[in-house]
C-alpha cells in the first residue's frame, strides 16, 4: 500500500465526494459510504427488487440483466444499455439511472408492451430467466433511433440463457418490435390448413399468418402458424412503447460529476477519479491497485479465484482514457473505451474510409461479434482485455498481427510506446512497470494488398471463450510479375501461456512467392512452430494443433481469393474450395407450429398462456431466494471435501470462529437424528464423518450473518486428509468390478446365443458406445429457507425442489422428528429437469440442522459453481453391443451390456439403468434380445435423474448400432429403421404388448413434411460442390414409456376447495417448474365446473395439504394430478347437483353461494392411481408403462470440416400427444426438450479430473459454470424449426385423451448428432475413408473436426484417433 497521507491530501484538496447518488426506477437513492464491496445486484435484491435474479454470478446467463442510463456530455444525450448487475460494482453506477424489470411494468399498473408480448407468445416457462430477456430487449429498444432489425434483436439476446423454451417463442415475442418487410411474411412457407380465421400467437389477434377452425362444444380446432408474424407498428410505437416510460432524471443531467472516494467491508477502497492526473497519483500511492471499467475480469477473479484486491480504481470517467481520434495514419483509441463503443467506431470507420485501409478494422469488428455477450461488451474495456493478458484473448492476437502500438504513461507523466507484439511477456504478464498504466492503442490503417484476418473456434459460437484463436496479416508486393510476401504476422491464442507469434513461420514466408507450394511448405514449418505439450491445460491437444494449420489454410485461401478478386491473381480458388473461406452468416430463425385443438369444456384443449406468465415477465413471480427472510435469519454455506476419496484426519475451525459474522460450524456429531440419508436406500451421510468419497461431499455447514460471510468462514475450515485410491470412470469401475450391490439386472426375449450360432445371421457386429453425462443447468440454483415453530416443535421450510415430500422426509429423519411436524412448501421453481428431485434434499437438510439447534431461521442458496459440482448430473453410460442381422438389414439378435456411472451413492441410478434397459430397443423389433445392466460405483458426486431418466441413453446406444448396421450393409440408416419398426401388437423384450401404436403414422407424416428424398438429393448436390463445408441429414424415431417404473409412485392426491364467491382453490402434489402443470390442472378444473380459468387459482405445493406426494417427474404429472383434481371436482359437482337441479342459477358463483347456504361440503380430496401397471424383475416380465408417447424428428446440419464448427439448418418434429390439454404449452415443451437435447448431443461437455484429463485435479469438475460449460444459446437453435402434433389420435389411457410430453421429445435431438455424422461421412469420403467410425456425444467441434480426416489432422493424430471423454 502507498502513502495514505498523500491519498488523503489528494481527496481533501480536490473535493472528492463521499456521497453517491443513483436513481432506481425513477426514485432517487443516496448511497452511503461503506458499500463498495457490494454489487449492483446485491443492492437491488436487498431493496426487494427481486425480479433481477442471481443465476450464475459471473455474467454468463443474463438473469441479472438491468438497463442503465447515463448522460453523455459529449453527445449531449442520455445513453441506454444493458449490463449484468451481478458483476457491476455498486458505486460504478453512480450518477446513473438503473431500470429493472419492475420499473417498466407490473400487474397492478399494467404491463409494458415487451412484457405483454413475451407473455402472449408463451416465451416464459419457468420464468427465472424471463426478466433478463425482457430487460435486454428493453435496453435495445430504448437505445435505437429506429426499430431494430431481427438480427439485432437476436444479437442482443446472445448474453441471455434459457433452459426451458428452446428460445423460439422468445424470439417470436420480440420479433414484433423489429422493422418490417411484408415479403418476409408472405413468402414464408407454411402448412396449408382449412379456411378460417387465425389467432396470431404473438399478438393474440386475427391475422393472415395461418388458418384455424373453431367450433362450439366438443370441437376440433386446427391451427397452423408461421412464426414471422407481422405486428402493427402503430399499435406498439417504436419510440415511446409506453405512455408510462421512465425518463432520464433531470437532476442527473444537471448534476456536476464529482470524483468518488468510497469504502467497503474489511478496509476495501473504491476510487473514481475524473482526471488522468488523479489516476496517476492513485497509482503512485497504490501500485498494486486494480483498475476497473466493467469489472468483468476482476469480478470473476474475486468471486471464483479467491483474489483479494483492497483498492479498486474506476477509470470510466477519465476523458484522457476515453479519447477517440481518427488520424491520417490510423486510429487512436483510449484505453477505457468500452468494447461496444469500439464496435460502433469501427463500423463508422469502415463505412467512411477506403476498403484497403480497414482490413484490420474489419477483422477486429468481426471478432467482437463473437466476443462475450452484449451485456459484457457494453461495459468491458479495451485495456482491461489487453492487460489481463489472457492466453485466449480474442483481441490480443489481432492487435499484435495488425501492428498496433500501445501508449504507456507512468506516474510522472512520461509516455512511451510499445509494439503490441512486444507487450505480452508471459502468462498474465505484460510490459507495464508498477508505476505505469496503458493510455491508448494506436491501430494503423492497412495498405493496399495488406490483408488482416481473424479466426476463432470455441465450443459454442456465441458468448464463449476461444479454444484456439488467431490474428494473421500478410502484405504482398509485386516483383517481376510475381507476388512476394513482403511482411507477415501470424499470432495464435489458446496454444501457449501467452498469445504466440509463429516467428519461424513468419521468417520462412517473407520473400517467398505466394502460391500453392508455399502454402504446403509452410504447413510443415508451422507444425513445428506451435508446440503444445500432451498434458497442456485445456486438453484437446491434437485438435488445437490441427486448428493452427486449418486457420492458416483458411487465411492463405482467403488472401488468394481476395487477390483474385482484385485481378492480381489469374488463378484463384477452385469453386469447391471456396467453402474454406465462406464466412458464417446466420439468418433470423423462423418456426412453425401445426396442431389440432380438441376442446373439452371451457378451457381444456385451448392454447392458454401460462398462469404465472404475467408475474414472470414483470419480475413479480417469487422464487425461494426471493422470499423475504425473517428477522435474525442466518445464512449457511457448506464445508465441502476437496478430495475424491480420503480419510478425514482432523477438522480445524479456529480460523472460522474469528471470521466476521460467524455463528457456528455444525458437523456429523451435531446432528440430532440420523446422519444416514438417501433416495432409494440410506447409503449416504448428510455430513461425512470419517471418509469422504468425492470432491464436493458435504462435511459440515457454517452459518453466519450474511451469505458472503458464511462462505468466507466455510473456506477457513481446515481439513487434513489421508488420500485413498479413487475410481474415476466407468471403465475403471468395470475393470475393478466396483459395482453397487444388488444392481445387476437382466431382460431376455428369445434365445440370443442360439440365434448367433444358428447361422440365421448373415452378419454379426460388435462394438462399444460411450454416452456422456449432462449438467441440468436449471437457471435457479438450489435454495431453501428453514425455520422452527413453537420452540423447535415444528420445522417449516420453503424449498426449490421437485419433491417437497423428499425434503420433508429427509429433514424429519435428520432432526429425529415425525413427518407430521415438518412442512415443506414450494410455490414454483426456476427449472428442475430431474436435478431437484432427490439431490436438493440434502441441501435443505444441511440448513435444517443449525436452524433446529439454534432455533433461528437459516437460508441456504448455492452458488452456481457449487451447485454444479455437488448435485450430480445425467448419468454417463457405456454400452457394449453384439448385433446380428441379415443382408437385407433385418435385425435378428441383440446382446447388450449396459453400465452407468452412479457416482458415490445409489440415489436413483438403478431406476435410471432399468429405464435405459427398457428403452434399449428404441422402436425396433428384434426377435432375440438380451439386455444386461450394472450400476458402477465411482468417486464422483452421485448422479441423478435428468429429463428422460436413462431412456435417452438407452435409445442413443440403439441408434448407434442401427447406424453401424447401415454402414456395414451400405444402406441408409433410415432404410434400416423403417425395415425394423415395431407395430401394433408387438410384444416388447420385457413382455409388454404394444397398443395404440402410432409410430408409422408419425414417421410417414414427418417424411412427407421434410420431403426426405428431396432433402437427400439437395444435400448430396451441396456436398459435391463444397470441399470444406458439408451438410448432413437424418431422421430419428422415439418411443417413450409413460409411468414411474416403481409402481407405488404412480399415485397422486389433490385438494379442491370451492368458495362461496364461485372461485376455486386447487392444491395438488405436483410442482410447477415451467412445464405448465398448474395451467393444465387449472384448465381441467375450470372445464369440469364449466367456469373461466380465471376463477381457478393454484397457490403452492405443500406437504401439509397433500401428503406423500411423488416427485414431479417421469412426465406423468399432468396425467396423475390432472386426474386427481378431476376426481375431486367431480365429487364436489355431485354434491352441488341437487342444489343445481332445484333452482336455476345465473352463474357458478350463485350456485356456490346457494350450496354454502345449504351446508354442502365444497371441499374434496381427489386421488388417482395409474391402473394396470407393474413389473416383476424376478420374472423379467410385466407392464411397466401405462402407454407410450411416439415422435420422430428430421434435422439438416452444416459443418465446417476445417474447424468442427456446425449449425442446424432445419429441424422438423412430429409427435403424437393424443388430444393435447394445451397445445401451446406442449409445443413449448417439445421445442425446449429438443434444444436441451441438442445441448446434450452437440455442445455440453462435462470434464472431470480423471485418467484422460490429467490437467484437472483428480475428481474435480472443471466445467462448473457458464464460462466453461456451454448450454445452447439463441444462436444455436435450428434456423427453421417446425413442430407438428399428429391429428386424430386420442389416447384412451390418460385424462381427456391426452399424452405426456415433458421427456419424450428430448431424445429427438439425437437426429442432429446423426445428421452431423452424415456430414462427416461425406467429408471422409473426400479422403477415401468409407468405413464406420465412432462419434461420441457431445459432438463438439473437437470431435467433428478430428473425425473429418485430412492432411491437417493426419500430421497430429492417427486415422483412428478417438477424442477423450469423461464417462
Amino acid at each position: 500500500m502507498g502513502s495514505l497521507t498523500k491519498v488523503e491530501e489528494l481527496v481533501a484538496e480536490e473535493g472528492w465526494s463521499k456521497e453517491a447518488i443513483i436513481y432506481v426506477n425513477g426514485f432517487r437513492r443516496v448511497l452511503p459510504d461503506g458499500l463498495a464491496h457490494l454489487t449492483l445486484l446485491e443492492y437491488l435484491r436487498d431493496m426487494r427488487l427481486t425480479g433481477t435474479k442471481l443465476g450464475c454470478g459471473e455474467g454468463g446467463c443474463g438473469a441479472c440483466t438491468v438497463m442503465i442510463s447515463y448522460y453523455d456530455e459529449h453527445m449531449r444525450k442520455s445513453v441506454h444499455y444493458a449490463i449484468n448487475a451481478c458483476l457491476a460494482p455498486l458505486y460504478s453506477v453512480e450518477g446513473m439511472h438503473i431500470i429493472t424489470v419492475e420499473g417498466i411494468g407490473n400487474c397492478q399498473r399494467g404491463l409494458h408492451p415487451i412484457q405483454e408480448s413475451m407473455a402472449r407468445a408463451h416465451g416464459s416457462q419457468c420464468g427465472f430467466c424471463t426478466p433478463g430477456f425482457v430487460m435486454s430487449i428493453y435496453a435495445l429498444l430504448r437505445s435505437c433511433k429506429m426499430p431494430p432489425s431481427e438480427e439485432q434483436i437476436e444479437e442482443s439476446l446472445a448474453g441471455n440463457l434459457c433452459r426451458c423454451t428452446g428460445y423460439r417463442p422468445i424470439i417470436d415475442a420480440f420479433r414484433v418490435f423489429a422493422k418490417h418487410d411484408d415479403s418476409l411474411y408472405t413468402n414464408s412457407s407454411s402448412r396449408k390448413c382449412s379456411n378460417g380465421e387465425t389467432i396470431c400467437p404473438s399478438s393474440g389477434k386475427p391475422c393472415s399468418c395461418g388458418k384455424d377452425i373453431v367450433n362450439n362444444g366438443e370441437s376440433s380446432i386446427e391451427v397452423c402458424h408461421k412464426q414471422r408474424i407481422p405486428f402493427s407498428y402503430n399499435e406498439i410505437d417504436g419510440s415511446s412503447y409506453s405512455e408510462k416510460e421512465l425518463i432520464f432524471p433531470p437532476e442527473l443531467v444537471l448534476r456536476k460529476k464529482m470524483p468518488l472516494s468510497m469504502c467497503g467491508f474489511g478496509g476495501f477502497k473504491w476510487y473514481r477519479p475524473l482526471r488522468l492526473q488523479h489516476v496517476l497519483d492513485l497509482k503512485s500511492c497504490y501500485p498494486e491497485a486494480k483498475f476497473v471499467v466493467g469489472n468483468t475480469e476482476v469480478g470473476i477473479e474475486t468471486k471464483f479465484k479467491n483474489a483479494q484486491y483492497q483498492v479498486l480504481i474506476s477509470v470510466t470517467h477519465v476523458p484522457e482514457l476515453n479519447v477517440l481520434s481518427v488520424k491520417e495514419n490510423g486510429l487512436e483509441i483510449g484505453a477505457s473505451l468500452r468494447l461496444a463503443q469500439l464496435q460502433q467506431i469501427l463500423e463508422s470507420v469502415i463505412a467512411e474510409r477506403d476498403t484497403h485501409e480497414t482490413s484490420s478494422c474489419r477483422a477486429i469488428l468481426e471478432q467482437l461479434k463473437w466476443f462475450a455477450g452484449k451485456q459484457i461488451r457494453n461495459v468491458a474495456s479495451i485495456a482491461g482485455n489487453i492487460c489481463t493478458a489472457s492466453p485466449i484473448s480474442d483481441l490480443n492476437p489481432l492487435w499484435m498481427a495488425s501492428g498496433a502500438k500501445f501508449q504507456i504513461i507512468d506516474c510522472k507523466g512520461n509516455i512511451r510506446t510499445d509494439l503490441a507484439k512486444d507487450f505480452f511477456l508471459g502468462y498474465r504478464k505484460v510490459n507495464l512497470a508498477h508505476n505505469e498504466i496503458l493510455l491508448s492503442i494506436f491501430l494503423p490503417w492497412t495498405r493496399p494488398y495488406e490483408f488482416v484476418k481473424e479466426f476463432k473456434q470455441a465450443h459454442r459460437r456465441e458468448d464463449d471463450i476461444a479454444l484456439v484463436n488467431a490474428g494473421m496479416r500478410a502484405f504482398l508486393k509485386e516483383d517481376n510479375g510475381n507476388w512476394i510476401v513482403s511482411d507477415v504476422c501470424i499470432v495464435y491464442g489458446g496454444v501457449a501461456p501467452v498469445s504466440l507469434i509463429a516467428s519461424k513461420t513468419e521468417r520462412f514466408l517473407v520473400g517467398k512467392k505466394w502460391n500453392k507450394k508455399l502454402m504446403q511448405d509452410t504447413l510443415q514449418i508451422l507444425k513445428e512452430d506451435v508446440p503444445l505439450a500432451e498434458d497442456a491445460p485445456g486438453g484437446m491437444v491434437e485438435f488445437r494443433k490441427s486448428l493452427t494449420l486449418s486457420f492458416f489454410f483458411k487465411f492463405f485461401s482467403w488472401v488468394t481469393h481476395k487477390m483474385n478478386e482484385k485481378g492480381s491473381f489469374v488463378e484463384g480458388l477452385h469453386k469447391t474450395d471456396l467453402s474454406a473461406i465462406q464466412p458464417y452468416s446466420r439468418q433470423s430463425s423462423v418456426g412453425s407450429q401445426c396442431y389440432e385443438m380438441t376442446r373439452h369444456g371451457t378451457t381444456v384443449g385451448l392454447p392458454i398462456v401460462h398462469l404465472s406468465s404475467k408475474l414472470q415477465v414483470t419480475g413479480g413471480a417469487e422464487y425461494t431466494d426471493d422470499v423475504a427472510v425473517p428477522p435474525h435469519c442466518l445464512h449457511a454455506a457448506l464445508v465441502l471435501s476437496k478430495k475424491a476419496h480420503a480419510r478425514i484426519l482432523s477438522i480445524d475451525d479456529s480460523l472460522s470462529k474469528t471470521s466476521p459474522g460467524f455463528e457456528g460450524l455444525f458437523l456429523s456429531r451435531d446432528i440430532p437424528g440420523s446422519n444416514k440419508i438417501g433416495a432409494a436406500v440410506h447409503d449416504e451421510e448428510l455430513f461425512a464423518s470419517e471418509i469422504v468419497t468425492c470432491v464436493g461431499q458435504v462435511i459440515g455447514v457454517v452459518v453466519a450473518d450474511t451469505h458472503e460471510n458464511a462462505k468466507i468462514a466455510a473456506n477457513k475450515v481446515l481439513i487434513e486428509y489421508e488420500e485413498l485410491p479413487a475410481i474415476l470412470s466407468i471403465r475403471e469401475a468395470v475393470n475393478s468390478c466396483t459395482f453397487l450391490s444388488n444392481t445387476e439386472k437382466c431382460l431376455v426375449k428369445g434365445d440370443v446365443e442360439w440365434c448367433f450360432q444358428s447361422g440365421a445371421c448373415d452378419k454379426i457386429t460388435e462394438g462399444n458406445v460411450q454416452v456422456a453425462g449432462q449438467e441440468h443447468f436449471y437457471l435457479e440454483p438450489n435454495s431453501s429457507l428453514v425455520w422452527t415453530v413453537d420452540d423447535g416443535n415444528e420445522v417449516h421450510m420453503i424449498s426449490s425442489t421437485q419433491s417437497p415430500q423428499k425434503h420433508q422426509d429427509c429433514v424429519a429423519g435428520v432432526l429425529d422428528l415425525p413427518m407430521s411436524k415438518v412442512v415443506c412448501r414450494t410455490k414454483r421453481i426456476g427449472g428442475g429437469f430431474g436435478g431437484k428431485e432427490t439431490r436438493s434434499a440434502f441441501i435443505a437438510a444441511s440448513a435444517s440442522v443449525p436452524s433446529y439447534l439454534l432455533k433461528r431461521p437459516v437460508k441456504i442458496t448455492l452458488d452456481r459453481d457449487i451447485d454444479m459440482m455437488i448435485t450430480g448430473q445425467r448419468h454417463s453410460f457405456l454400452g457394449k453391443y453384439k448385433i446380428g442381422y441379415t443382408n437385407a438389414g433385418k435385425l435378428l439378435a441383440l446382446d447388450l451390456q449396459l453400465y452407468n456411472n452412479a457416482g458415490n451413492s445409489l440415489d436413483l441410478s438403478l431406476a435410471v439403468l432399468e429405464r435405459a434397459m427398457f428403452h434399449s430397443d428404441n422402436v425396433y423389433a428384434i426377435p432375440h434380445i438380451r439386455v444386461r445392466g450394472q450400476v458402477c460405483y465411482t468417486n464422483f458426486p452421485s448422479n441423478t435423474a435428468f429429463r428422460g431418466f436413462g431412456g435417452p441413453q438407452g435409445m442413443l446406444i440403439a441408434e448407434n448400432w442401427i447406424q453401424r448396421v447401415a454402414v456395414e450393409l451400405k444402406k441408409s440408416p433410415e432404410e434400416i429403421r423403417e425395415l425394423n419398426f415395431q407395430s401394433e401388437g408387438y410384444v416388447l423384450h420385457y413382455g409388454q404388448l404394444l397398443e395404440n401404436c402410432t409410430l408409422r403414422q408419425v414417421w410417414d407424416e414427418l417424411k412427407a413434411s421434410c420431403d426426405f428424398s428431396k432433402a437427400r438429393e439437395r444435400v448430396d448436390h451441396y456436398n459435391l460442390q463444397n470441399r470444406w463445408r458439408k451438410r448432413g441429414i437424418a431422421m430419428i424415431p422415439t418411443k417413450f414409456g409413460i409411468s414411474f417404473t416403481t409402481k407405488f409412485m404412480n399415485q397422486a392426491g389433490a385438494l379442491v376447495q370451492v368458495y362461496c364467491d364461485g372461485h376455486v382453490l386447487v392444491t395438488h402434489g405436483g410442482v410447477e417448474m415451467g412445464q405448465g402443470l398448474h395451467t393444465k390442472v387449472a384448465q381441467i378444473a375450470a372445464s369440469c365446473f364449466n367456469i373461466s380459468i380465471s376463477s381457478v387459482f393454484i397457490s403452492e405445493t405443500s406437504t401439509d395439504k397433500i401428503p406423500n406426494a411423488s416427485p414431479t417427474a417421469a412426465s406423468a404429472s399432468s396425467d396423475m394430478y390432472g386426474a386427481a383434481v378431476l376426481d375431486a371436482c367431480e365429487q364436489i359437482k355431485a354434491r352441488m347437483q341437487p342444489i343445481a337441479n332445484r333452482h336455476k342459477h345465473s352463474s357458478f358463483a350463485e350456485l356456490a353461494s346457494a350450496c354454502y347456504k345449504e351446508r354442502v361440503n365444497l371441499c374434496a380430496n381427489g386421488f388417482y392411481i395409474t391402473p394396470d401397471i407393474g413389473f416383476d424383475w424376478k420374472l423379467g416380465k410385466g407392464t411397466p408403462f401405462n402407454y407410450f408417447t411416439y415422435g420422430a424428428a428430421f434435422a439438416e446440419v452444416e459443418i465446417d470440416t476445417l474447424t468442427g464448427d456446425f449449425h442446424t439448418i432445419a429441424a422438423d418434429i412430429v409427435m403424437d400427444l393424443g388430444n393435447s390439454l394445451n397445445p401451446a404449452i406442449d409445443v413449448g415443451q417439445i421445442e425446449g426438450a429438443f434444444v436441451q437435447g441438442l445441448g446434450w448431443i452437440a455442445l455440453e461437455e462435462l470434464k472431470w479430473g480423471d485418467a484422460d484429463h490429467k490437467w484437472i485435479r483428480p475428481g474435480n469438475l472443471y466445467t462448473c459454470g457458464p464460462g466453461s460449460y456451454k448450454i445452447p444459446s439463441v444462436n444455436d437453435i435450428p434456423l427453421n424449426f417446425k413442430v407438428a402434433l399428429l391429428k386424430g389420435v386420442p389416447n384412451p389411457k390418460a385424462i381427456h385423451s391426452s399424452k405426456a410430453v415433458g421427456e419424450p421429445p428430448f431424445f429427438l435431438a439425437s437426429t442432429v448428432l446423426f445428421a452431423i455424422k452424415d456430414a462427416i461421412i461425406a467429408a471422409r469420403a473426400e479422403e477415401g475413408y468409407h468405413d464406420w467410425f465412432p462419434l461420441d456425444n457431445p459432438a463438439t467441434p473437437e470431435r467433428i473436426r478430428m473425425a473429418c480426416i485430412d492432411d491437417f489432422t493426419r500430421r497430429f493424430a492417427s486415422d483412428n484417433y478417438h477424442p477423450k471423454l469423461s464417462i
